[in-house]
């Protein structure tokens, strides 16, 4: 099984369809793309999307997972590309060894279309920044 990791500063895109509306919030009248039935959550602050079969960590890099929540995004570190990629490599997070920075395709995955800033769903990444997220892949377009 990949597993895979947000870490912060880079290029989300935003990728359009229509799904079932769960626990996400969503605006008014919007079916969530990405509804909570699509995850499993393993408890340790990680998930795992069962349409890709990725395992996501639940926070941003610079937050803590505790008490089933991610801290606030006031102590994280803005980093470059290549020191992202170095800290996602290097990361035992919930006892995994090979995380990774997911491509822009993966991290497209996680778009929630019925929601803005962020764009994801806030059940499961709970208080993830309003803010560009790197990824693996070197450029944004």
């Amino acid at each position: 099984m990949n597993r895979t990791w947000l870490v912060l500063v880079g290029f989300i895109a935003v990728l359009l369809h229509s799904g079932v509306t769960w626990a996400v919030n969503c605006t008014a009248g919007l079916s969530a793309s990405n509804p909570d039935t699509i995850y499993v959550d393993h408890g340790d602050g990680t998930v795992t999307d069962t349409r890709t079969g990725l395992m996501w960590k639940k926070c941003s890099e610079g937050q803590t997972w505790s008490s089933n929540t991610c801290s606030s995004d006031t102590d994280r570190a803005i980093h470059t590309w290549s020191a992202a990629l170095d800290l996602a490599s290097n990361s035992t997070f919930a006892g995994y060894d090979n995380w990774r920075l997911p491509n822009r395709k993966e991290l497209t995955s996680l778009t929630e279309e019925c929601r803005s800033y962020p764009a994801i769903n806030d059940t499961l990444f709970p208080n993830t920044p309003n803010s560009y997220i790197w990824s693996a892949s070197p450029y944004t377009a």
